[in-house]
């Protein structure tokens, strides 16, 4: 009688380990991870190896799951830093950009496949947010490292904009099927809207102190915690949406609280954490993958794929575009901001919706957002890397890779013990010496350990056990790290020349006759200047226009100051590579150019008909 379990747990099974084995395949070929999850999902399912799966309300309650699993991961490993530099310009991506992708894909869709404005618009709120889970991967293990302004807005906007486009989704969703259409939209999305975010805000900001309290003062067996943070995520989910609020954005920012507190057995969680949030992924692309048929996406493929690509080259620049208008963003990040915009499970999750509901359209609206999904990870996906690389936004390594590992302390020391292992021509195998406040405790040389003192000079091969404090981290592994070649675009990325940053601004007007605004001090220092202007907080390969000069952040101590900046002078031939995404700064200089000439127009006229004046 129960035959079935076996079977079912063995392709299960089965379909997981060769999940996990495929991400060989996307490390070595950089390959889209979760586009291999989402395919072998298709290979076995109906049209494939012959798997049936049509339950669409179990696919949505797994994926549900899965979502506030990956949601909460992604908030926990949010920086607080990383959130203030961008949070501004994400959370109006992640709510205006949201609304103008809707309506701009509702328009094209409407035309593609003669749709309802109610069903058109409800076409571009399913597609309408990036997946967290494919932007984390391409960005955090992609193996790039871009400028951190544009790194924390991804980031945070990939993690932030889901909300809104699942309260989109329901509300059209509950529209059509109650037959209201549009004419019911505006006062749905009001009260909706406020009632959904801010039960979601502020639930999460509870839900996530919650978290940090009873973790900190509940004695468990270690292997615990993971799981009672875990099931107070999802509890939270669940909880928030019961009382009509977004569970998705309150396990984000619950998530986000409980990432930037200290908090007990954080190496621990952070382990666990990642290990569940893959297993999510796999599992919901997988199930995904099962749902579909193929063989029904020959009726919607061509203008699927129309509306895929639309939505890359139009609908979603557009929005980005606008949407970054305010903050001061060059035309290289806002390209690249629109480029990483990639569609994943999310939008397959929320074309389940309108299969629920039984709409006329669902399975169209299904198969055109699977299509969509796929082809943003065949193109954008496997097109990242490159595409950073062109637009000059990969910022060449500093220091080569470093062998370390970090171990907790028990309780809430704000020290952490640090293991180095010395490579080979590292600046301490070659006899540079360490601070005073980073004497090792322990030196492992040849399989004995002696102290310190006793150990002589340091030597390639060792391990050095050290106690420090974490932000002290990043000097150290300059010390430890192998040696890294000087890439030929060093120059071209961090600018021709080095300045002195604790210089004043007037050196810099009097060298290169910079032009500075009437209202700064020229007594200000250059360190200072940048800061202002990149908002109180710098970041290696963060740049300040000022004119045809361009300052750039060379390296920063460990207080965040500038301690090292590079010069570029006339980047003009580099912004020319993106010829639309004119960023704020650059319209209000066209503006004032044009009326500058007017008014000079103006002048000359009025100049010519005084003198005619004059003659007669």
């Amino acid at each position: 009688m129960i035959d079935w379990i076996y079977p079912l747990l063995l392709v299960g099974a089965a379909l997981i380990v060769v999940s996990v084995f495929t991400s060989l395949v996307a490390f070595r070929f950089g390959a889209p991870l979760l586009l291999l999850f989402l395919g072998i999902g298709l290979g076995a399912g109906s049209d494939g190896l012959g798997i049936e799966f049509s339950d669409v309300n179990t696919a949505y309650f797994v994926g549900s799951l899965a979502l506030a699993v990956i949601l909460f991961d992604s908030g926990f490993g949010t920086s607080l830093k990383s959130f203030r530099q961008a949070a501004a310009p994400s959370i109006v991506l992640a709510t205006i950009g949201v609304l103008l992708t809707t309506a701009v894909v509702g328009m094209a869709a409407r035309l593609l496949f003669g749709l309802s404005w109610a069903e058109g618009l409800l076409m571009g709120a399913i597609v309408s947010s990036t997946d967290a889970a494919a932007v984390f991967f391409l960005l955090r293990v992609g193996g790039i490292t871009i400028r951190d302004k544009v790194r924390s807005t991804l980031e945070v906007e990939s993690g932030s904009n889901d909300p809104m486009a699942i309260f989109l989704t329901i509300m059209l969703v509950e529209l059509l099927a109650s037959g209201a259409g549009i004419t019911g939209f505006t006062h749905e999305f009001i009260v909706g809207f406020g009632l959904q975010m801010g039960l979601g805000v502020a639930l999460g900001i509870a839900g996530g102190a919650a978290i940090v309290f009873i973790i900190n003062r509940v004695e468990l067996e270690g292997a615990l915690y993971p799981i009672i943070v875990l099931g107070m995520a999802v509890l939270l989910f669940a909880f928030t949406g019961l009382l009509g609020g977004s569970g998705a954005l309150a396990a984000y920012v619950a998530g986000l609280v409980a990432g930037n507190r200290r908090v007990r057995a954080r190496a621990t969680l952070v382990r666990f954490q990642d290990g569940m949030t893959w297993l999510a992924q796999i599992v919901m692309f997988l199930i995904l993958g099962l749902l579909a048929s193929p063989s029904q996406f020959a009726e919607v493929a061509l203008p699927a794929v129309a509306l895929a690509l639309f939505l890359m080259f139009v609908a979603r620049p557009v929005a980005v575009w606008l949407c970054l208008l305010p903050f001061q963003y060059q035309r290289d990040e806002i390209a690249f901001i629109s480029w990483v915009g990639l569609r994943g499970a999310v939008s397959i999750l929320l074309a389940i919706l309108p299969l629920i509901a039984l709409l006329e359209n669902g399975s169209v609206l299904f198969n055109t957002a699977f299509i969509i999904v796929l082809t943003s990870l065949l193109i954008q996906g496997w097109t990242i890397k490159p595409m950073a690389q062109w637009l000059g936004l990969i910022v060449p390594p500093r220091i080569g890779p470093v062998e370390r590992v970090g171990l907790e302390l028990p309780g809430s020391a704000n020290h952490e013990l640090i293991v180095y292992h010395v490579v080979d021509k590292s600046p301490v195998a070659e006899g540079e010496r360490l601070p005073r406040w980073a004497r090792p405790s322990l030196i492992v040389r040849d399989g004995q350990s002696m102290r310190f003192q006793y150990a002589g000079r340091i030597k390639a091969g060792d391990y050095v056990y050290m106690f420090i404090a974490p932000r002290y981290t990043r000097l150290l592994d300059r010390l430890f790290a192998s040696p890294t070649k000087v890439e030929a675009d060093d120059k071209d990325f961090f600018g021709e020349f080095k300045i002195n940053p604790t210089r004043p601004l007037a050196a810099l007007k009097e060298a290169y006759d910079a032009q500075i605004g009437p209202n700064v001090s020229l007594e200000k220092t250059i360190a200072e200047y940048m800061r202002e202007r990149l908002g109180g907080t710098a970041e290696i390969g963060d740049r300040v226009a000022i004119g045809a000069l361009e300052l750039i952040v060379r390296e920063v101590d460990v207080d965040g100051e500038v301690s090292e900046a590079g010069l570029a002078i006339d980047q003009d031939a580099q912004k020319a590579r993106v010829p639309v995404f004119m960023s704020g700064r650059e319209i209000k200089e066209f503006v004032r150019e044009k009326l500058g000439q007017r008014r000079q127009r103006g002048a000359a006229q009025k100049a010519r008909e005084q003198a005619s004046a004059d003659q007669d």
